[in-house]
């Protein structure tokens, strides 16, 4: 797990996290499950050039969805919050 890319799945856009990114300086990402807390700031440092603070992670359960013929399981995924330093920012778009 050395390729920043293969441990940052996906920025999380939501209006919760936008608002965290203008108010605390905290960004939501998408990350591999077997991806440490120290591998999340490597690559998050690596990719985009900012100090990172503090990094909280989340594993979220699948839900189960219906269609015609059953049920299916989504997989479980992981969320990482990043707190990054005062003064920088991480450009998204």
């Amino acid at each position: 797990m050395h390729d920043p890319h293969y441990i940052l799945r996906r920025p999380l856009l939501t209006e919760k996290s936008t608002r965290a990114m203008e108010e605390a300086n905290v960004y939501a990402f998408e990350v591999d499950r077997r991806a440490s807390k120290t591998d999340i700031k490597d690559a998050v440092e690596k990719l985009f050039g900012v100090k990172v603070v503090k990094v909280n992670t989340q594993t979220r359960k699948g839900g189960s969805r219906r269609y015609r013929y059953g049920t299916v399981e989504a997989g479980a995924w992981k969320r990482a919050t990043v707190r990054v330093a005062d003064g920088q920012a991480i450009e998204l778009f």
